[in-house]
């Protein structure tokens, strides 16, 4: 019984986002059509990351103008190089739990999207 009342919680409580995927939000198309519109999704998100990215970034060198001191923009590249490098590695491993087969690539761009779309939201918390 608690079982079911927590799956109807989640199903019932979560925004629908938090239900789908990038390649679900493409339609029930053919593989290919899929894999085309998820690979364009993932340029539009990578296109908003660069754009948070910079917002981030002008608010952080005007932050250490104002206190004279030069360590808000290294923490800002140290983060983006350490966040790049992990959704590389973690979208790798979600395409190797695809066994090679034709899905991978529609499973790591999901994945990139996935991720993209939270840094951008946690990029433009620190965009002034």
């Amino acid at each position: 019984m608690k079982t079911i009342a927590a799956t109807l919680a989640v199903t019932f409580c979560l925004p629908l986002p938090a239900l789908s995927d990038p390649a679900t939000e493409c339609g029930g198309r053919s593989q290919v059509e899929i894999g085309a519109c998820v690979a364009d999704t993932l340029q539009r998100v990578d296109a908003s990351i660069q754009i948070y990215l910079n917002f981030a970034m002008r608010s952080a060198e005007e932050l250490d103008a104002a206190t004279g001191r030069e360590v808000t923009v290294p923490a800002l590249e140290a983060s983006q190089a350490a966040w790049a490098a992990y959704r590389d590695a973690h979208c790798a491993y979600v395409g190797a739990t695809f066994g090679g087969g034709s899905g991978t690539g529609i499973g790591i761009n999901a994945c990139r999207i996935e991720l993209g779309r939270e840094r951008a939201a946690d990029l433009m918390r620190y965009a002034r």
